[in-house]
């Protein structure tokens, strides 16, 4: 039988604590079972704090996503402006400028009024 096999029937059947090293060593998806069978023998308390932790990360992770998200969408708008007032300073019509950067007519004249 393959080697991994016979580690996974070991670690089922209740292969002693101190061989699960061994075991997960020549089976990386062991470690992962392991893992998971000592956090959920652990008390409640234990449990809940692990969960409270886990949500933390994943709210601070989700504050990242979202500050890096709105400030790209920032960036973006300032950059849209600065080529708009660049065009307009050149000269070209409010239509051309509509076509060239995909802004509306109404936003290209919003950002017209916004620099004079």
């Amino acid at each position: 039988m393959d080697d991994r096999l016979v580690n996974w029937l070991m670690f089922i059947n209740g292969a002693p604590k101190d061989r699960w090293e061994e075991l997960a060593m020549e089976t990386p998806g062991l470690k992962k079972a392991m893992t998971t069978l000592e956090f959920l023998s652990q008390n409640k308390e234990a449990r809940m704090l692990y969960d409270m932790r886990k949500k933390a990360l994943l709210d601070e992770q989700s504050a990242l996503d979202y500050a890096e998200s709105r400030g790209r969408v920032e960036g973006k708008a300032e950059r849209d402006k600065e080529i708009v007032a660049s065009m307009l300073k050149k000269g070209l019509s409010v239509s051309l400028i509509a076509e060239v950067t995909g802004l509306s007519e109404a936003e290209i004249e919003t950002l017209n009024n916004q620099l004079h």
